[in-house]
């Protein structure tokens, strides 16, 4: 029936090609560089970069009526990053991000004190050692939308939190470890939190192929075959009062293990295979809704769900170039088993990119259908494009 309801709406159809063309004149029209590095000497430097993410969606009963569908243009993202260092051990990053209201605000604040590849401390804002998912972002993961059934830890904005994270890459950086501080979940009047207990966190990740080539701690879900990759890696968080009420507090913690595959098969292209599994477990209390006393949606506070998750994902790079791009056609699977419901959440994740530089220049188009319970299935379609400078 989903299939035949969109395939009833010529106009999103319509829209879609209208909004890949766009894209297009967009991308030949953009300049070669955006950004760019000045130095000053004796280890000085300052960066400026810029990323942005721009869709069309259709989606199933999304318009204002309540039972058409959507057709919506949408600047998902724009980035500003900045980073400066005043030596080879003293560094800073700056980056913002739009909200959902259209605003700029603040996405990361952190002093950089990177004293060797095996031992470093940053202290600001910034992304909690974590699941795979969350570590990509929206950037660097295969599909274009984020996996938010299953990707759930904690955050004040777009998977941030303010603390400090101590982090390194030992064994010829096979073996990355980092593990944080933070100022964590539901401290707000009433909520459970009236201690101030942080939030714990940790990651563990070891390369058994090639060394990925990510900044930090940070990881990707694909390389288009520039390298060959199993990673295996296991995160966890754990954060004392995180849930609940003030008078029924309970312990938050948070366990998942993500495991990466990419193998570059020559002139066949490059397979690429993702899974992972979450547990999150609430100590047998219910946490209090996202917005409880008043709070706004960057503060941190309630909507924590206790269950199990799964994903599963893949990807093929084929290997002929089309005009300026190869195609990357990608699969995924999401389910979420709440403790306190008997229906799984599920999204099924169809679509193909159109690599032209990697993770800086993409176009990707996802067919989605998300099954929350009986009789509230629903789909969508989106047309992506990413740009990074």
């Amino acid at each position: 029936m989903m299939g035949r309801k969109f395939a009833s709406r010529p106009t999103a159809a319509r829209m879609a090609v209208s909004a890949l063309a766009l894209m297009l004149a967009g991308l030949s029209a953009s300049p070669a560089s955006a950004g760019f590095t000045q130095t000053f000497g004796d280890g000085k430097s300052l960066s400026i970069g810029l990323g942005m993410r721009s869709s069309y969606t259709s989606a199933e009963d999304a318009a204002p009526s309540g039972n058409d569908r959507s057709n919506e243009f949408n600047l998902d993202s724009v980035r500003v990053f900045v980073s400066g260092s005043l030596s080879d051990t003293i560094k800073a990053t700056f980056n913002t991000e739009r909200d959902g209201d259209g605003n700029l605000k603040l996405l990361d604040g952190y002093a950089r004190f990177e004293f060797s590849d095996e031992f470093n401390i940053w202290v600001g804002r910034m992304l909690p050692p974590s699941d795979r998912a969350n570590l990509d972002g929206p950037y660097y993961i295969n599909a274009w939308s984020y996996p938010g059934v299953v990707s759930q830890y904690p955050a004040k904005f777009a998977g941030r939190d303010d603390g400090a994270t101590v982090w390194g890459k030992l064994l010829d950086k096979r073996l990355t470890y980092a593990a944080g501080a933070f100022k964590g979940h539901n401290r707000i009047r009433g909520a459970s939190n009236q201690g101030d207990n942080m939030l714990f966190t940790g990651r563990l990740a070891y390369n058994f192929l090639d060394v990925e080539d990510n900044p930090a701690y940070y990881t990707s879900s694909t390389y288009y075959g520039s390298a060959d990759v199993l990673t295996l890696a296991i995160a966890g968080a754990y954060q004392e009062d995180g849930v609940g009420t003030a008078a029924r507090p309970g312990d938050y913690g948070a366990v998942s293990i993500d495991a990466l595959f990419e193998k570059n098969l020559g002139d066949a292209g490059a397979i690429t295979l993702e899974g992972a599994w979450y547990s999150y477990d609430t100590d047998g209390v219910t946490d209090v809704a996202p917005g409880f006393g008043g709070a706004s949606g960057t503060a941190n506070v309630g909507g924590i769900v206790a269950g199990e998750a799964w994903l599963i994902g893949g990807a093929y790079l084929l290997p002929a170039k089309v005009g300026i791009g190869k195609f990357q056609p990608f699969v995924r699977y999401q389910t979420f088993d709440p403790d306190a419901s008997r229906f799984d959440i599920k999204q099924y994740d169809f679509g193909v990119n159109y690599v032209i530089s990697g993770h800086s220049a993409r176009i990707s188009a996802e067919y989605s259908t998300i099954d929350t319970g009986p009789g509230a299935d629903s789909d969508r379609f989106t047309l992506g494009l990413q740009l990074q400078f």
